[in-house]
């Protein structure tokens, strides 16, 4: 089983993270960010990766550290869980309609910290969470896992809508990426023979 735990702990944030890639989507999340939470567990549920994850941050200053942190947390914990890469399909990508709204992703499982991020949202905040704080959350995911991350929504009204539709889509991808190949169960998908650097 592809499995990791992590305990991350810094004056800011204290965090615990269990994974395991080769799960059925089952999650126990609690950052005490309600819509945070709300987003990871669709990470879960449409990834198949059970994710259990519990935070607890300097809240009573803001939401950027929690946020920052459970997906640096998170990307590690993954980045572990997969070890050499050996025989997954590496690459992945996904659409995910949402009512008005359809956003894309696309995974490279590299080696090498990338994001993209094309999405815009029309207000600053849903419920008491600040919509800049999604694209920090996916930069620090990607960084901290180790992967090439592409998003972008290519139309959409309802900022919920989008938001969640990349949340999805970013899920389904990393199903993708991460499914070990039959017919190169035993090699790492690189002609450098090593996932990490230029591979």
């Amino acid at each position: 089983m592809r499995t990791a735990s992590l305990h991350r702990k810094t004056n800011e944030t204290d965090i615990a993270v269990e994974i395991n890639l080769d799960g059925s989507g089952s999650y126990s999340i609690a950052t005490g960010i309600g819509f945070l939470d709300h987003m990871l567990e669709q990470l879960s549920r449409h990834s198949l990766i059970d994710i259990h994850l519990t935070a607890s941050g300097d809240l009573h200053i803001d939401q950027h550290h929690t946020t920052e942190d459970s997906a640096i947390a998170l990307g590690e914990a993954f980045g572990r869980a997969l070890g050499d890469r050996r025989g997954i399909a590496r690459f992945g990508h996904a659409y995910a309609p949402m009512d008005e709204c359809l956003t894309r992703a696309a995974i490279d499982v590299s080696g090498r910290p990338f994001c993209v991020w094309r999405v815009q949202f029309s207000q600053a905040k849903l419920g008491d969470f600040d919509t800049e704080l999604f694209e920090h959350w996916f930069h620090s995911f990607a960084q901290g896992a180790g992967i090439t991350l592409h998003v972008e929504n290519l139309y959409g009204r309802n900022n919920h809508h989008i938001v969640e539709s990349s949340f999805k889509a970013a899920a389904r991808a990393l199903r993708a990426a991460i499914e070990i190949d039959p017919r190169k169960a035993d090699a790492i998908p690189s002609t450098k023979g090593t996932l990490g650097g230029h591979a």
